[in-house]
């Protein structure tokens, strides 16, 4: 079914005159008629929204803190699906034009990169075990599409509270048969106190943000049947977290080159990809009456690269089966290098470097079957060999009385193993109006180098790393039916999935003390390991409504959505303590709902609304987060066929949004309310 967003300006709405549905445009081969079977959902892309933000309106989908890039930790910024949460990484896996787009070293996600790209959609597909896309999908799939824009100049421009900027540029050329596309954005803005009012002391103040993005695409035919793809992209991500020794610079590359055959007997595509990703992030410790603060530790260069290659086959074996064979190969290495225990803010007595690499070789095979005029059968599996090689970690001392002597110097031992990926199902048509659909899969995720091989703190709390985490491997079935009529749309999805050895942060011991892996932790922190804990357990449903409502007042639709999860943990041994809770930022309720009116010429208007149940900060279910409901609205009027002015608010009521609570009681929230006024013009 489709979840409709207003549209950007210069985007075409398509559909007749019942129903309208986002217009996906696929960039890669044809979408499989095996696709019905599985609960999707196609959304449009919004220039007035970051893309973050965007796929939050997917009740269920969810990053791992409830606040966004412009205040949020860059590495909190995972996302899930279906309450596989309580990590930081993503077990959800997102692709751009065939690409994996998780950071090669933490699996977390750069989401102001992607505000620069022209995107035309997003598919987002619920449950785990994707066969052709390779391994990560524990909970599900994140497909981002880009935009073929023609010959367009479009420039936007708008000022937002607290001395707010957001800029876009958007420029395509026809050029002969090919396709030229240049994107760019820039955002600012001074930003909010994180802490709630009736806890700030001295030390808070603004969490600053800045952030700018550039992309250049070219699509042109080689042949009459071959088409060449070229994406470059870069972005820089500067924020902090609303205190000093806060700040936090995250800057990428990525290039791509994909040649696709859909027109032949034989389709094909073939793709190359590189990512280069570094980022550095200091922590400072507040005082508990949080009228002093002190750096205490400094990831200062993080460098990491993604190296893949993927290709793809599509025999001709009849008209009512459809066959797909391929195979794909993803490299990932990265070192960070850190200082901690500070003497003094300037001078820190250790340093750390740890890392390493990871490889995944698979090959997939995956067939589509209409096996009647009303039944579609689908499945494949997939083989994928795993390696983890070169994971180091050393520490040094920095200053006297021994500058230069190596505290600890570790080498771990190479690991290797093999998985196997499966997923199968059904969708029959019992009417015209009515299609039941079912599931089921296996899916698999290799823990990222930052699991591995780097401890962490956050305030002072410690928790270490684990060299011998083993793969998480996820199973599950799901059972739904979608209904679709001339003005309405409705997919009623139940699932259940169980996700063994879940990698989490499992606290063993509360301080002050001496502990393995992080050395001291004070009395008002904790000391945590991350583990395997023996499995996530999650069931629930998922319900998607769309309605069109053209034929009261041209141009009306109204969605809504909802999904309800019920996580637990169950963990032995060292994690036996957390047995029977929920995991960490894993809400029961999540919904959203919108209403849009918009006309040819860009007028319109639109109200939506998100509700988020309340959740846990913590893997014991000691620290509460309270549920948040929120509501955000856009105005538009078009003054001519070249320039539109628009007015948008985020968090109208002004909500107070938790996103995170220290072990010693301080909230810190996501963005407040917050006015734009803007313009968008078309030079032509």
């Amino acid at each position: 079914m489709a979840l409709v967003s207003v549209p950007a300006w210069a985007q075409e709405q398509v559909g007749n005159d019942d129903v309208q549905v986002a217009e996906i445009i696929v960039s890669g081969l044809p979408v499989t008629r095996g696709e019905n079977v599985y609960n999707a959902i196609d959304i449009s892309m919004d220039q007035s929204q970051t893309v973050e933000n965007a796929l939050r309106d997917v009740p269920g989908l969810q990053q791992f803190r409830r606040s966004d890039a412009r205040s949020a930790n860059p590495t909190s910024q995972g996302v899930t699906l279906r309450g596989l949460g309580g990590n930081a990484s993503s077990r959800a896996l997102l692709i751009l034009d065939g690409v994996p787009q998780a950071d090669p070293f933490g699996g977390w996600v750069a989401w102001p990169g992607y505000d620069a790209l022209a995107l035309s959609s997003a598919r987002i597909t619920r449950g785990g075990g994707s066969v052709t896309d390779g391994q990560g999908a524990i909970s599900g799939t994140i497909e981002l599409f880009s935009d073929n824009v023609g010959d367009l100049i479009e420039l936007g421009a708008a000022y937002g509270s607290r001395n707010s900027v957001d800029a876009d540029l958007l420029f395509g050329r026809e050029l002969g048969q090919g396709q030229l596309t240049i994107s760019a954005n820039y955002a600012r803005g001074d930003g909010f106190i994180p802490i709630i009012e009736s806890q700030r002391g001295t030390v808070d103040r603004p969490a600053e943000y800045e952030l700018a993005g550039l992309a250049v695409r070219f699509v042109a035919p080689l042949s009459d049947n071959v088409e060449l793809q070229t994406n470059v992209r870069a972005f820089t991500d500067d924020r902090e977290r609303g205190f000093a020794f806060s700040e936090n610079h995250n800057d990428g590359a990525d290039a791509s080159i994909r040649l696709v055959d859909r027109t032949s007997d034989w389709q094909w595509s073939a793709l190359a990809y590189v990512q280069i990703r570094n980022f550095d992030v200091s922590f400072g410790g507040v005082d508990d009456d949080r009228n002093s603060v002190s750096r205490v530790f400094e990831q200062y260069n993080v460098p990491s690269t993604g190296l893949g290659g993927r290709f793809e086959a599509r025999p001709p074996v009849g008209d009512n089966i459809e066959l797909r064979i391929g195979g794909d190969w993803r490299r990932t290495e990265g070192t960070t290098n850190e200082n901690f225990f500070f003497a003094d803010n300037d001078t820190p007595r250790r340093s750390r470097s740890a890392g390493g690499s990871t490889s995944t070789y698979g090959g997939f095979v995956e067939a589509s079957v209409q096996a009647g005029d009303a039944l579609v059968l689908t499945g494949g599996g997939r083989v994928d060999v795993w390696s983890i090689d070169d994971g180091f970690r050393k520490e040094i001392e920095l200053i006297s009385p021994f500058p230069g002597a190596v505290r600890s110097d570790e080498t771990f031992v190479n690991r290797n193993g093999m998985e196997f990926t499966g997923r199968g199902g059904f969708a029959f048509d019992a009417s015209d109006e009515l299609t039941l659909r079912g599931a089921a899969y296996l899916g698999w995720r290799l823990p990222t180098l930052n699991e591995l091989f780097r401890p962490f703190r956050v305030g002072s709390d410690a928790t270490a790393a684990n060299e011998l985490l083993e793969p998480e491997r996820v199973k599950g079935a799901e059972l739904g039916l979608d209904w679709e009529s001339g003005v309405v749309t409705l997919g009623i999805t139940a699932f259940y999935n169980q996700l063994d050895n879940a990698v989490a942060n499992v606290t063993l011991a509360n301080g002050p003390g001496v502990f393995p892996g992080v050395g001291f932790v004070a009395a008002d922190g904790t000391y945590s390991q991350r583990q395997n804990l023996e499995s996530i357990k999650s069931k629930g449903i998922e319900i998607d409504a769309a309605f069109d409502l053209g034929a009261l007042v041209d141009g009306l639709a109204v969605r809504a959505a909802y999904a309800y999860v019920d996580a637990e943990v169950d963990g032995s041994g060292d994690a036996a303590a957390v047995d029977g809770f929920r995991p960490a930022q894993v809400p029961r309720h999540n919904a959203s709902g919108s209403i849009r009116w918009e006309k040819d010429n860009g007028t319109g208007a639109s109200l939506s609304a998100r509700y988020v149940g309340q959740q846990y900060e913590d893997d014991v279910n000691i620290l509460s987060l309270a549920d948040a409901f929120t509501i955000d609205g856009r105005m538009a009027l078009a003054v001519n066929d070249r320039l539109l002015v628009e007015t948008r608010v985020e968090n109208l009521l002004d909500a107070r949004v938790e996103a995170a609570v220290s072990s010693n009681g301080i909230i810190e929230r996501a963005f407040p309310r917050t006015f734009w006024v803007g313009l968008r013009a078309k030079i032509e």
